[in-house]
């Protein structure tokens, strides 16, 4: 059998099943989109390898992650394809299939307050979420290796294998709980700065205190150099025990903005300019994107405008 047709062209029912498990993140569910067996789906894309010269996906303990030459294929095709079904008609499935769970991930917090109440209204119309709360660091780098097809990053990723569009910015508030903020002197705060709080416990997501640390250097123009009395790796928890009265903190607003309300956490300051941090919604490059994943992050967009 020739590796091409006859025309010399490339097989369109091998890019099709190609183009189907880059979009599903995993044979499993390229087969089912395409309605083939896993192992004729497998025998394609093997057969698709051999023609290019080049290997397509590295598989994973769940799924596969595409390589740069399936990038680059997928940016070609997905439109030109997308297009001929839609004049002629898509290849027969067996059966309708569901389209794959959206793999997002993010921060457990902003996830929680923001983006799964906005995505709810998403499961209504067939949408399946699979959620994953991390670490910045680590949610880009499983993004990069195809375990995610959204992530929320709390910085701006670097390099040319994923996409970041903002999301919208947070700012951040240093807070007391009620009986820690009657003890600090206001007047000596907005005047002295750090000196102020000199003796007052840190409580931090982490133990290095990134976020104070930057409150610091941005707000008062020093470093800050001090252990926390309490790390919790949720910021949840940290405005918890905050507002319990273990010590301060600095916290995203719209984290705390109901504790803030009702007075039971205190803003000790509130400057003219605040440290503002930006969130990026973070994907893979090229226009390969399942409907669904396009739905989530059509959604969280445009939610952000009212964050």
């Amino acid at each position: 059998m020739s590796d091409r047709d006859s025309d010399g062209n490339l097989d369109l029912n091998q890019l099709r099943t190609f183009l189907a498990v880059h979009r599903a993140g995993s044979i499993t569910a390229g087969a089912r989109l395409v309605g083939l067996s896993q192992p004729t789906v497998t025998g394609q894309l093997q057969a698709l390898e051999k023609r290019l010269g080049a290997r397509l996906f590295d598989r994973l303990p769940r799924g596969v992650a595409p390589t740069t030459a399936a990038t680059e294929l997928a940016a070609r095709i997905a439109a030109p394809l997308d297009a001929l079904d839609t004049v002629a008609g898509p290849v027969h499935r067996a059966e309708p299939a569901p389209q794959p769970a959206v793999r997002l991930a993010g921060p457990a917090e902003f996830l929680a307050v923001h983006g799964l109440p906005a995505l709810a209204p998403l499961v209504e119309r067939g949408v399946r979420l699979a959620v994953h709360a991390g670490l910045t660091d680590d949610l880009l780098g499983g993004l990069r290796a195809g375990h995610f097809d959204l992530v929320v990053s709390t910085v701006r990723p670097r390099g040319r294998t994923v996409v970041a569009e903002p999301l919208g910015d947070e700012e951040f508030v240093l807070v007391a709980g009620p009986q820690v903020a009657a003890r600090v002197d206001g007047d000596l705060l907005r005047t002295k700065g750090p000196v102020a709080l000199s003796d007052v416990p840190l409580v931090s997501y982490a133990p290095d205190l990134p976020i104070l640390r930057r409150y610091w250097r941005h707000v008062f123009g020093v470093r800050l150099a001090a252990e926390a009395a309490v790390v919790v790796a949720d910021l949840r928890a940290v405005a918890a025990a905050v507002a319990a009265g273990a010590g301060i903190s600095v916290l995203p607003r719209y984290l705390c903005a109901a504790e803030l309300d009702s007075g039971s956490l205190v803003a000790l300051l509130e400057p003219e300019d605040p440290p503002i941090n930006t969130a990026f919604l973070v994907r893979r490059p090229g226009p390969a994107v399942r409907p669904h994943v396009e739905l989530v992050r059509q959604r969280l967009t445009a939610a952000a405008l009212h964050w």
